[in-house]
């Protein structure tokens, strides 16, 4: 909102000192995440005071694990801190007409409002537990029930994946090796470094592979020729496999303090580096990737993400003031998913998110052995002491702490291996 109202002050004849620094997105990214930062540490104690008020306070089950009992009373839906500190930065500091800015818009509020009415669910279930004078186990099952949230993941993959496939503005300049036709309306030409370059303006499903030289690849071809009329299609439904898919992770593997919001500011980095270098038409061009016009302002977005959850942190952290259960664990992984699809890196997914895959196939086997082990001996046998991953270091005997650090030193391996595929192909 400030870019634009300086910006209509601006067409007026009006000019305010140091108003000329939102022309630039690098200030606005800095001042999104300051923002972000400010948001979470400070309305982030008060709400956390208001949630321990009114008893909104995480169930813990039984699990056998060591510092299980402290974490009892600790107030959850805490990633009410995290949506806002990701939406009002982004409000005032980022272009609000972008379609990008738009879509993570959407996305945040709409997997935002799935994670808090399964936690105001579980919560309400809970109260009616306590009048009862019951034990918990009856409101830890209540909530929102699996196929309604994946109805809701599925929606938003629908809406991202047929809004980046139609909207108008949504383009990619890929440089075209060969001789300039005028005539061609989709060749655009640019002075680079002195020299003229042309390019191609595309609206193709295209991705990016990682660590090979010609580096793109169209879905169109995957299908048939006489079917690739119907692409949208099968872009729409690896869209939505790709933000069911780690919205899931996200939420199974916020289990330990930070380990979720920490991972996932490591991500943003990753993620804010591709949306800043692809916006960026000299970068783009150095680094020889695809011109995503407009990209850029997601940046601003994404830092004031990497601030929230760092903010979040504060609180988060071992011992755990607050968890941000389902509001903040669905909405970080959906976030991730359609930021990588709009940046066109999802194929690097299981690199920068490797913590949240491993932690998601940890309990993908250890239920799929389970049940098969059941059917042929008579008796389940587990892979691992207990799943999800993390469940199992702790069962060795490792402190939370240690674990959450250790996997935030392998996401940041991850991390800075994803950003090296932008040179290494």
């Amino acid at each position: 909102m400030l870019f634009h109202l300086f910006e209509w002050f601006k067409s007026q004849g009006i000019k305010f000192p140091g108003s000329g620094l939102f022309d630039f997105i690098t200030f606005r990214v800095l001042m999104a995440m300051l923002l972000s930062l400010i948001i979470t540490l400070i309305y982030g104690k008060k709400l956390i005071r208001l949630l321990k008020k009114r008893m909104i306070d995480e169930s813990v089950r039984d699990l056998g694990l060591a510092d299980q009992e402290k974490k009892k009373g600790t107030p959850t839906m805490g990633g009410l801190i995290i949506i806002l500190g990701i939406m009002v930065p982004t409000l005032l500091f980022a272009r609000l007409d972008t379609i990008y800015i738009i879509i993570m818009l959407i996305a945040t509020v709409w997997l935002g409002l799935i994670g808090f009415i399964d936690d105001y669910l579980k919560l309400k279930a809970k109260k009616i537990v306590r009048k009862q004078g019951e034990v918990y186990k009856k409101g830890d099952k209540d909530g929102l029930a699996g196929w309604f949230k994946i109805l809701g993941q599925v929606g938003l993959g629908l809406f991202v994946g047929l809004t980046l496939y139609f909207h108008g503005d949504v383009k990619i300049w890929r440089e075209y090796i060969g001789k300039h036709n005028p005539n061609d309306p989709t060749q655009v030409v640019r002075q680079v470094n002195g020299k003229e370059k042309i390019f191609v303006v595309t609206k193709e499903p295209i991705t990016t592979i990682p660590f090979v030289k010609n580096h793109e690849f169209n879905y169109t071809k995957l299908l048939p020729l006489g079917i690739r009329k119907y692409s949208w299609l099968l872009y729409s439904l690896i869209v939505i496999f790709i933000i069911t898919a780690v919205s899931n992770g996200a939420n199974i593997t916020d289990g330990l303090d930070g380990l979720a919001s920490g991972t996932s500011a490591l991500v943003g980095v990753c993620l804010g580096i591709f949306a800043y270098a692809s916006g960026s038409f000299f970068f783009a061009d150095y680094l020889n990737i695809m011109y995503i016009p407009n990209l850029g302002e997601l940046s601003i977005y994404i830092a004031a993400m990497i601030g929230a959850c760092i903010g979040f942190m504060w609180y988060n952290s071992y011992p755990a003031q607050v968890f941000m259960g389902d509001t903040g664990s669905l909405t970080l992984g959906g976030i991730i998913a359609a930021l990588a699809i709009i940046v066109h890196k999802e194929l690097l997914i299981p690199i920068f998110c490797a913590v949240f895959l491993v932690e998601n196939m940890s309990v993908m086997l250890q239920v799929g052995y389970f049940k098969y082990t059941k059917r042929k001996y008579g008796e389940g046998r587990r892979v691992f002491l207990m799943s999800p991953l993390h469940h199992h270091y702790q069962k060795l005997g490792y402190h939370e702490a240690k674990i959450v650090t250790r996997f935030w030193i392998v996401t940041m391996l991850c991390v800075l291996l994803s950003i090296a595929t932008l040179k290494m192909r």
